[in-house]
């Protein structure tokens, strides 16, 4: 009992030794960091302030409310053809005022006729070759004439027309039915009949025939398969502009 006593005592001596020693060690480096200032932290960056977002209309999406409005731009037109010059609007359809469709009656004159037939593209000049054949021989047989020449189309197919070129006369021999054996003697075409003007250039007279054909489907016109083209002034050609034409359709 006593050398257990003895065992316990030098034991205490020797922890206090270290406790001392520890004390000694360490009581200048706790003292040395509490005198240190503590590190100042860094701020931390700041966060990005986000601009408000324009309130979204009511049943828009938030694509629909950030991008533009699209406006349609307007579609293009259709590009002239090259060289191509605008048509006329008035030069393709019946005149205003008392031109376009006037009713008339045409009454029975004395005339001097040829019937011939000729292509399309040739149609003008066997008309007004006819026609001054007519004149040649009016001219030999002391007649005179009494009215602008007409042409009279009787029959058209996809090649040409069938024509009866006249010179109304002021009167006919008693007894005399021809002037030669191409040139006859008769009357102009009698009938009511609807008048329609042309001016122009013989090449373009197709455009008036399809303005006049509408016009007589718009008014639901019932008109006879037979047109007559009173020639008011001489071309020599068919794209002379200075033309002036009296069409006349025959009425049912």
């Amino acid at each position: 009992m006593i050398r257990q006593r003895r065992a316990r005592t030098g034991v205490v001596t020797v922890a206090g030794l270290l406790c001392l020693a520890l004390a000694l060690f360490v009581a200048p480096v706790l003292a040395q960091q509490a005198s240190a200032p503590s590190p100042t932290p860094a701020p931390a960056p700041a966060a990005p302030i986000a601009a408000p977002s324009p309130p979204a209309s009511a049943g828009s999406t938030p694509a629909d409310s950030a991008a533009p409005a699209r406006v349609p731009s307007p579609s293009p037109g259709p590009t002239p053809a090259a060289g191509a010059t605008p048509a006329n609007p008035d030069a393709a359809k019946p005149n205003d005022g008392g031109s376009m469709g006037e009713t008339l009656e045409l009454t029975a004159r004395p005339a001097a006729t040829i019937e011939g037939k000729a292509d399309r593209d040739e149609i003008y000049a066997a008309i007004t070759g006819s026609i001054g054949l007519i004149r040649t021989e009016i001219g030999k047989a002391g007649l005179k004439a009494a009215g602008r020449p007409i042409a009279v189309f009787l029959e058209a197919d996809d090649v040409g027309f069938k024509y009866r070129a006249a010179v109304p006369l002021e009167s006919i021999p008693e007894g005399k039915t021809a002037l030669s054996d191409t040139v006859k003697l008769g009357e102009t075409p009698v009938g009511k009949a609807m008048r329609f003007e042309h001016r122009g250039a013989y090449d373009d007279i197709d455009a008036t025939y399809e303005a006049i054909t509408a016009y007589l489907d718009e008014k639901s016109i019932d008109a006879q398969d037979m047109f007559i083209e009173e020639y008011l002034n001489d071309v020599k050609t068919t794209d002379d502009p200075n033309l002036q034409v009296d069409i006349y359709v025959l009425l049912k």
